[in-house]
C-alpha cells in the first residue's frame, strides 16, 4: 500500500573512490594524519540516521563530490587523491496520489581541492628576523622622539 509507505532509513556508509582503510594502509594514515581536521570530509553521512515520522514523506538527499589531492611532500610516496563530499539533506511531502521515494542526487564538481604542506625556506627565517629587528627599532625611535619632545627643556 503506498500510502502506508515509511522511508525512514540508515546511511551505513557512503563513500566515492577506493576505499582508505586505515587500519591497512600505513601511507594513507600517515598522510591524513597531517591534513587539518576541516579537510576530512571523506564519509560525513556514515551511521545517520534519518527518519519520516509521518506516512507520504521522505528524504532527498543531495552530494556534491570534490576530488581532493593531499600532497604532503615532494615525492609521490607522500601523495594520496581521495574524494570528499558535502550533503545536505530535507524532508519532501508528497501527496497521497504519489509514491514517497527516498532520493540522492549527487554532482561530480569540476574543481578540485589540493592541500599541499610546503616547509619555510631558510630565508623566509631571515626575512621574518629582519621584519622584527626593524620594527623594534622603528619602534623605540618613536618612543625616544616622543620622549624627547615631552622632556625637552623650553626656551624662553
Amino acid at each position: 500500500n503506498a500510502a502506508m509507505t515509511n522511508l525512514s532509513h540508515v546511511v551505513n556508509h557512503l563513500s566515492f573512490g577506493p576505499p582508505i582503510d586505515l587500519n591497512q594502509d600505513r601511507k594513507a594514515r600517515r598522510i591524513l594524519k597531517q591534513v587539518p581536521e576541516e579537510h576530512r570530509q571523506f564519509s560525513p553521512m556514515d551511521d545517520s540516521d534519518y527518519v519520516t515520522k509521518q506516512y507520504h514523506q521522505a528524504f532527498h538527499h543531495y552530494i556534491k563530490v570534490v576530488s581532493t589531492h593531499l600532497n604532503m611532500g615532494t615525492s609521490d610516496t607522500n601523495s594520496l587523491l581521495t574524494y570528499q563530499f558535502l550533503e545536505q539533506s530535507q524532508i519532501v511531502y508528497y501527496s497521497e496520489v504519489n509514491v514517497p521515494e527516498a532520493r540522492f542526487s549527487y554532482d561530480l564538481s569540476p574543481m578540485s581541492v589540493v592541500v599541499e604542506k610546503e616547509g619555510r625556506k631558510w630565508y623566509d627565517y631571515l626575512t621574518s628576523l629582519c621584519a622584527i629587528i626593524g620594527g623594534t627599532f622603528t619602534t623605540l625611535g618613536l618612543i625616544d622622539a616622543t620622549l624627547y619632545k615631552v622632556f625637552k627643556p623650553k626656551k624662553l
